[in-house]
């Protein structure tokens, strides 16, 4: 036993040494350390640890065999890996031995990587041995080995989308596949989380959907009656489900079913009066939805029939007009506004309105006869009839215009202008001749204007044998031509007529017209030409268009003569845009008719090979011509004066307005200025907004009318005059009557003042007239605008008539000089009046009653004449007192004895009070009464005081006095 166990012993002791010589011979390095050519690595973002294939393990076989039981052998360094070596420039990772014994290693990046910067790495890596002895001498290094390292993505990033808002357009009534497309897109590197996987409409309830790939469309039709635009809420999710970080809205807008028609037109267009030229459709274009348009045609037309006489003309009256248009002489106004000089028209009914032409309205039962003396017109000259006539389909009966027949015993039509059956026929019998031959008689004319219901202006150019005829500017020939044989001859006078025809021989109208009359002219002597034809025709208002001269050559336009429709026609569209976009309304009146005046646009459109491929609807709007300021025409001046009665009864007599001045004004709002906007502010007074200020204006009169107030003028001694050539020099006429005198004619205010400073008053025979009253109004456009009413009262200053030298010689114990006291007329305006003293007569009646007193006036008259004298001083004293400065030296003053005896008796002091109510009161005239009421205080006294106090008293110098 024992010496098997020493045996034992003995063999371990053995293997130990073995061992130990084994590990000497181990420590000579001779080996490279081994590792894999080529790893393949995956590293998460955000992580550092590398998980790689194959694991990183590095061999070296200089490594000491392992014994399979458990002794433990403790290996040398030289068998031992000490560590990996990365090669490549800026490479994140670093490798790391975890165990040196058995080569072990890993990678790991140094800092948290980003898939989206970098998504794979590539770099090599050696692994080297730990050397030998204590130093590591003689270190052996591994080959180099490529490392691949995949980053795997996280899903940190949301959808973004590409654009902030997403637009589109649709057509009303229509499907859409797609409407348009929204694109996000994700920042995350990977496919998996960069891929927007699904998009969402979050907006509920609306008609719109939308697939995976962004595309939008409608699920249903779409109206732009229901809603113009529809803005949507849209949102994405990339594969991993994240959600976009912002949603985005998509608007969605409607369009009405492409219709060709003008667009920006604006259907109400103010235009306010004296602003010139205002452009009508500055923004307008014409939508032809892309149609292939080879021309276009546009119809552009201003309706004004309604306004006046088919548009806004200048409303004076039609004698005026003639004249403002060169028709100097010889016309005749058959149709005038009522007045006191012309009033064979007030029965007739009016439009009863001043802002446009004044028409007479016939309606089948009324007729006016035309004075004898207005129309003083020989057949047998040239002759011209102007009316203005609207007129519908009648009855076929005759409808009379204007009617010249007997007036008596016969029915006899010496001519007539009518209506019949929608022709319009003139009727021209010739006067007894010598020759009984068949001569032109009627002349009949068929046209559409006489029965189309709107205003229309004739001018028939009568010439024997030949009449013309001018309908609104345009030259008609009659038809048809009648003869007759001349009318027999008569002595039978005339009627004029119009709106009938007047029988004389059953003494009523017959014939009646229906319809609207105005503005019926003859002119005898003289035909109107066509200048002055266009000109009363021609409107104040109308359509105006400047071409722009780039356009100029691509466009044609067109105008009708009163300019209330044009045509625009062209091949290019933009040119005719610009060219509609210059068109303008135009009214030229300083005081323009206000109201409506309706626009509309037709359009033909034409494209290749077809006539009319595009239909465009009418356009219609209309011009509303604002109220203007409203002129307030004032008259002033010098409304009470006094003259002589010698100045009534001269050659010049007394003129009625030397002083007159005409003024028209207009009240505008203006806002209030800054600083008192700062006050009302302050004060908050909301009341005070804007300040009424009246500011002066020009324009012309048409109409000034003088009237008597009171008894009319009688013509046999007392008249209104006016200087003729000053008339005539300024194209103004004068018409008078008992009644006054009228001043017509277009013109100036200045040239209407001076005229009527030149209106004079003239009175013969002024013994018993102490007063005459007169009234002045003018008036603008045949009285739309009428002034105040201006009233001038005259008072006749009487002179007693001067006792002839042989009454003086006869009875000189009866008259004796005698000064009253000037009379003060307070309230008159004194103008280059004479100083005289007011002794009323009433000679007839105290004669009567004194002839049988004659004895005892005589010795009456002593006392008369001291008591006279008296007064006489005591009268220049309280003239003094009241500082008049006026010369009475010249006047003669003769007082008639011849009075009641009656009055002797009056009292001193009644005397007095009325002496005292002299000043300002007509009624106080000193008469002789009042000289014999002091008589009766006086006539006692001696006759040296009377002379004492006469020389102390006396004053002025009487000596040249007629006694």
């Amino acid at each position: 036993m024992r010496f098997r166990e020493e045996k034992r012993f003995a063999s371990a002791v053995g293997l130990v040494l073995g061992l130990l010589c084994a590990v000497e011979a181990a420590k000579v390095n001779k080996h490279k350390p081994w590792i894999e050519t080529t790893y393949h690595g995956i590293v998460t973002e955000n992580d550092d640890r590398v998980i790689l294939d194959p694991p990183l393990i590095a061999l070296d076989k200089d490594a000491p065999l392992r014994y399979a039981e458990s002794f433990e052998v403790t290996l040398t360094k030289e068998g031992e890996i000490c560590g990996f070596r990365i090669h490549g420039q800026n490479v994140p990772f670093e490798a790391v031995v975890l165990d040196k014994s058995t080569g072990e290693g890993v990678i790991r990046a140094k800092d948290k990587l980003d898939c989206e910067l970098q998504k794979e790495h590539t770099f090599t890596i050696q692994a080297y041995d730990c050397g030998e002895g204590p130093d590591g001498a003689n270190m052996k290094k591994s080959h180099k080995a490529t490392v691949h390292i995949q980053v795997n993505d996280i899903n940190e990033y949301s959808p973004v989308f590409k654009e902030k808002t997403y637009k589109a357009t649709v057509i009303e009534g229509k499907k859409y596949d797609s409407i348009l497309k929204v694109e996000a897109v994700d920042a995350d590197c990977s496919f998996q989380y960069s891929q927007i996987c699904n998009y969402e409409i979050v907006t509920p309830d609306v008609p719109f959907t939308i697939d995976k790939d962004g595309f939008i469309k409608n699920t249903e039709k779409l109206s732009y009656g229901k809603e113009h635009m529809y803005k949507l809420t849209v949102t994405a999710y990339d594969c991993g489900k994240n959600r976009a970080s912002e949603d985005v809205l998509v608007k969605i807008s409607v369009k009405p079913t492409c219709k060709p028609s003008w667009q920006g037109f604006n259907k109400r267009i103010e235009y306010e009066p004296g602003t010139g030229s205002l452009a009508l459709f500055s923004s307008m274009h014409l939508e032809t939805c892309d149609m292939p348009v080879t021309s276009i045609r546009a119809s552009i037309e201003l309706e004004t029939n309604h306004i006046g006489k088919g548009c806004d003309r200048d409303t004076y009256s039609e004698k005026s007009l003639h004249k403002l248009c060169g028709a100097s002489s010889g016309t005749m106004e058959l149709l005038p506004t009522p007045s006191s000089s012309a009033n064979w028209t007030v029965g007739l009914p009016t439009d009863n309105g001043h802002d446009s032409d004044q028409v007479f309205e016939f309606n089948g039962t009324q007729a006016i006869k035309v004075p004898d003396g207005v129309v003083n017109t020989n057949m047998k000259e040239p002759f011209t009839i102007s009316v203005w006539m609207r007129h519908g389909p009648g009855a076929h009966e005759k409808e009379t215009i204007l009617c010249n027949s007997d007036k008596t015993d016969m029915n006899r039509h010496h001519y007539s202008l009518y209506v019949h059956n929608c022709r319009l026929i003139f009727l021209l019998r010739q006067d007894p001749a010598e020759a009984e031959n068949y001569k032109p008689a009627e002349f009949h004319w068929k046209l559409d204007q006489v029965c189309d219901k709107e205003w229309h202006h004739y001018v028939l150019n009568v010439e024997f044998p030949t009449v013309s005829l001018f309908v609104d500017g345009s030259t008609f020939e009659p038809f048809m031509v009648t003869e007759d044989y001349p009318l027999h001859a008569s002595k039978i006078e005339t009627q004029l007529t119009i709106g009938a025809c007047w029988q004389g021989g059953s003494g009523r109208m017959a014939q009646f017209f229906r319809g609207n009359l105005a503005g019926l002219i003859i002119r005898s002597g003289k035909l109107e030409n066509k200048k002055v034809i266009d000109c009363l025709y021609t409107c104040k208002e109308g359509l105006d268009v400047q071409l722009p001269e780039e356009v100029a050559s691509a466009v044609k336009v067109e105008f009708n003569p009163n300019q209330s429709s044009l045509t625009v026609e062209g091949d290019d569209i933009d040119a005719l845009d610009k060219v509609m976009q210059h068109i303008s309304y135009l009214n030229s009146r300083q005081f323009p008719t206000p109201g409506i005046r309706h626009l509309r646009i037709s359009t033909s459109v034409k494209c290749f090979n077809e006539d009319a491929c595009v239909m465009v609807p009418d356009a219609e709007g209309y011009v509303m011509v604002l109220q203007p300021e409203e002129p307030k025409i004032s008259l002033s001046g010098i409304d009470h004066f006094a003259r002589s009665a010698a100045e009534f009864e001269s050659q010049e007599g007394v003129t009625l307005f030397p002083e007159l001045r005409i003024v028209s004004t207009i009240t505008r709002e203006v806002e209030a200025d800054a600083e008192s906007e700062a006050t009302d502010g302050a004060d908050d007074d909301p009341t005070v907004q804007e300040t009424v200020v009246s500011e002066e204006i020009m324009h012309n009169l048409d109409t000034c009318e003088v009237t008597v107030i009171g008894d009319e003028l009688d013509g046999d001694h007392e008249s209104l005059e006016v200087d003729q050539s000053q008339l005539q020099q300024r194209a103004l006429e004068m018409s008078s009557s008992n009644l006054g005198l009228i001043i017509i004619g277009v013109n100036t205010m200045a040239n209407y003042e001076q005229v009527l400073h030149l209106i004079r008053y003239k009175n013969w025979h002024t013994e018993a007239l102490f007063d005459r009253k007169f009234k002045l109004v003018c008036s603008e456009l045949n009285g739309r605008y009428i002034s105040n009413d201006f009233k001038v009262e005259v008072n006749v200053i009487h002179t007693a008539n001067p006792v002839e030298q042989a009454n003086a010689a006869v009875q000189p114990n009866f008259i004796n000089p005698v000064h009253h006291a000037s009379v003060d007329l307070t309230g008159h305006n004194l103008v280059n009046a004479h100083q005289s003293s007011v002794v009323p007569s009433a000679a007839t009646i105290v004669i009567v009653v004194c002839v049988s007193f004659l004895v005892f006036m005589i010795i009456l008259g002593v006392f008369r004449i001291r008591a006279a004298h008296q007064r006489t001083m005591r009268d220049q004293e309280s003239g003094k007192e009241n500082e008049m400065d006026w010369d009475d030296s010249a006047l003669t003053i003769t007082v008639n004895p011849m009075e009641t005896y009656e009055d002797q008796h009056s009292s001193e002091e009644e005397e007095e009070e009325e002496e005292e109510s002299e000043d300002g009161e007509e009624e106080d005239d000193i008469t002789s009464a009042e000289s014999e009421s002091s008589e009766d205080e006086e006539g006692g006294e001696p006759e040296d005081q009377q002379g004492t106090s006469r020389q102390q008293q006396l004053e002025w110098d009487d000596s040249t006095l007629t006694y």
